[in-house]
């Protein structure tokens, strides 16, 4: 027998002892459905031996009931984690442009897939109705082409705006994908979306200024460019994205891809630039 307290987090203690420091210090995953027994044989594979009832003296210790009056609860983090390569988000974001009557806001739909952080501009748009919605779910659902649907996502984070009607929600249930709606005022319950908006904003429409929405859309396409081939991904380990093939970006009036500049900035290491420099990515040249 070892005496339970000499227990390191990372062995015996941090296998029923939920919620205790111990267990976010070490990043042991959730046993709330373990009953005394399966926690025994799990304490065995770690050389521990205990028996089922100081397991059970150290649960109720700690208030914890039998595994039969437990009621397992998933948060929504490990529920992201968990369905992270089934799921995607999607949120709109607004870019003012400077016309001769005026500002124009330009609304702009985006989808991300979380598993990949892979984004696809599904729309620009002054005026997102229910017809232009309609016509973005098709396209997001379209196989071969959509993100939806390359990436096989099941469900979709969408906020309770009102542009997320019934009848875009319900095409997406006819089309696989179940909608999952946020509750009000929880933007941090759809983060990854939020942080998308953070980063194009930051890095790419807040400093420019705009005179067409054509000239947005041209700004977008790059700075898509940019993301999924020459941004390091924090949240990935601080990767590049390779872009995935075949994702059809937001129809853009035949606006192409604003193409890139290179310069050497020393023998043999390479500068590109998007939008004039403001966008830059160096590289070694190959040989």
């Amino acid at each position: 027998m070892v005496p339970l307290d000499t227990c390191t987090p990372t062995s015996a203690r941090a296998l029923w002892i939920r919620g205790t420091p111990h267990i976010g210090k070490c990043g042991v995953p959730h046993f709330r459905t373990w009953g005394y027994d399966r926690i025994v044989g799990a304490l065995k594979n770690l050389g521990f031996d205990v028996s089922d009832e100081t397991v059970g003296n150290v649960l109720r210790r700690h208030g914890l009931p039998p595994a039969c009056g437990r009621k397992p609860k998933v948060s929504w983090a490990d529920f992201i984690a968990t369905h992270k390569d089934t799921l995607a988000a999607a949120d709109f974001f607004t870019v003012e442009v400077i016309t001769p009557h005026g500002l124009l806001c330009l609304y702009v739909l985006f989808f991300i897939h979380i598993g990949t952080r892979q984004v696809q501009i599904a729309g620009v748009t002054t005026n997102p109705n229910k017809a232009w919605m309609l016509r973005v779910a098709k396209e997001v659902t379209m196989e071969d082409y959509g993100l939806l649907a390359v990436h096989g996502c099941t469900r979709l984070i969408i906020d309770r705006d009102d542009k997320f009607d019934p009848a875009f929600r319900g095409f997406m249930r006819s089309s696989g994908v179940v909608p999952l709606r946020l509750p009000k005022r929880s933007p941090n319950l759809n983060a990854f979306a939020e942080r998308w908006v953070k980063s194009v904003k930051e890095e790419c429409t807040s400093q420019l200024v705009f005179f067409s929405a054509a000239s947005v859309r041209k700004a977008l396409n790059s700075y898509l460019a940019h993301y999924h081939e020459e941004r390091n991904h924090q949240g990935l380990g601080n990767k590049l994205l390779p872009r995935t093939p075949g994702i059809l970006q937001e129809p853009s009036d035949g606006e192409p891809v604003l193409a890139a500049s290179e310069e050497y900035v020393s023998n043999d290491i390479v500068c590109r630039k998007r939008l004039g420099g403001m966008l830059r990515y160096y590289y070694r040249k190959s040989a």
